[in-house]
C-alpha cells in the first residue's frame, strides 16, 4: 500500500546517504526502520510491569498509619509543623 510521507530536508538528506552507504532503496530503508520500530514498541513493558516489583513490595509492606482515614488531621499537622 502506498503512503506518502513529507520528510524534513536534513532527515531526508541522511536517509539518502544512508541508502547510498548501504545500498538500499529509501522504501527498503524505511520499511526497515518501521519494522524495527514496530517489534520493539510491541515489545515493550507496560508501565505496570516496569513497577511491578516496586508495587509489590508495597502490597506486602503494612502501613505505618492509615493515611486516607486521617488525611485532614494529617494534613493539618504537617502544615502546622507537627508532622516533621
Amino acid at each position: 500500500m502506498p503512503v506518502s510521507v513529507r520528510l524534513p530536508a536534513r532527515v531526508e538528506q541522511k536517509l539518502a546517504d544512508y541508502c547510498a552507504s548501504h545500498k538500499v532503496t529509501k522504501s527498503e530503508a524505511i520499511k526497515r526502520a518501521l519494522e524495527q520500530m514496530l517489534e520493539a514498541a510491541a515489545g515493550e513493558a507496560s508501565p505496570f510491569d516496569l513497577g511491578r516489583e516496586l508495587f509489590e513490595r508495597n502490597l506486602r509492606a503494612r502501613p505505618s498509619r492509615d493515611v486516607a482515614r486521617h488525611s485532614k488531621r494529617l494534613l493539618i499537622e504537617h502544615f502546622r509543623g507537627k508532622g516533621r
